[in-house]
């Protein structure tokens, strides 16, 4: 067996564990929101007419304020929606468990043993604050 072969096999055990399956649920609720999905749709458009209207040559400031506030309350609004709150945690998890999974990937490339190479030693999972690794 060679290694795309095992890693396409990884793939198969991805989507059996808990944390994928809650995730493929927590997606199609949030894909099935009608009214999620409404909100998405206005916080687009709202998006769309504050970009053209900072880009226009005569800026309204009252204009831009009241669509800045109307943006912001769009965006609270889908994220306190309880389908986006689930797909949030859901999302977290998985990509705790792929954060997981890439590091022992690279702790491997970086010559450790995948077996006892220890994934959590002062690693967040995020790159972008990370000094280093070892």
């Amino acid at each position: 067996m060679d290694v795309i072969e095992m890693t396409r096999k990884l793939g198969v055990e991805i989507q059996k564990e808990e944390v994928f399956k809650n995730y493929i649920k927590a997606k199609a609720a949030n894909d099935n929101d009608v009214e999620l999905q409404d909100m998405i749709g206005q916080f687009n458009v709202i998006r769309m007419q504050l970009d053209q209207l900072l880009s226009s040559e005569d800026k309204n400031q009252d204009e831009i304020k009241e669509l800045n506030h109307k943006l912001k309350d769009t965006y609270t609004a889908i994220m306190g929606r309880e389908s986006m709150i689930n797909y949030n945690v859901a999302k977290g998890e998985l990509d705790a468990l792929v954060n997981q999974i890439n590091a022992i990937i690279t702790l491997t490339l970086d010559g450790e043993d995948p077996m006892t190479c220890d994934i959590t030693a002062g690693c967040s999972g995020s790159c972008s604050t990370c000094s280093g690794c070892h």
